[in-house]
């Protein structure tokens, strides 16, 4: 059995909420949807078990799905817990991935906009879906990030 579900949005904790939407909007052309989120009170240390959690961000709207298609909310909690150091192999929620028509452009972009390498570019082939030129990079806050190109 399963339940009749629609993906919705995705969620991404920011040490600048602010600060991170900039980015995806520039490098990605995501766009923000307002209203703006500031929450906070008691439904909301129930929700998150955390007590006197406050929340303050925004959705992305993701490029290349519409006005209807799926979100990126960015959030910043008060209190935050220290960032781990980043790793592709952590368990949990690894990366967002953006299909690019150029992935060394890109790359490049995703560099000057203040975000950091992870690996290198590479193509390889996957049998049955084809070829894949991509790489791995971090936002600015060190979130990994895949750039991908399939041909």
């Amino acid at each position: 059995m399963t339940i009749n579900a629609k993906f919705v949005h995705t969620n991404l904790i920011a040490q600048d909420w602010q600060k991170l939407v900039r980015f995806y909007e520039k490098v990605f052309g995501c766009v923000a949807l307002l209203p703006q989120r500031n929450h906070k009170g008691q439904w909301l240390a129930d929700c998150t078990g955390i007590p006197n959690a406050e929340i303050h961000g925004i959705h992305l709207r993701l490029p290349g799905h519409g006005d209807t298609g799926p979100t990126l909310e960015v959030f910043q909690y008060s209190p935050s817990e220290e960032q781990l150091a980043t790793a592709a192999n952590r368990p949990g929620f690894a990366h967002i991935a953006f299909a690019v028509d150029d992935v060394e452009a890109a790359k490049d972009l995703v560099l000057a906009e203040g975000g950091g390498a992870l690996g290198q570019i590479v193509t390889t082939e996957i049998p049955g879906a084809g070829n894949i030129t991509l790489v791995y990079l971090t936002d600015p806050e060190g979130n990994i990030v895949e750039l991908q190109h399939w041909s």
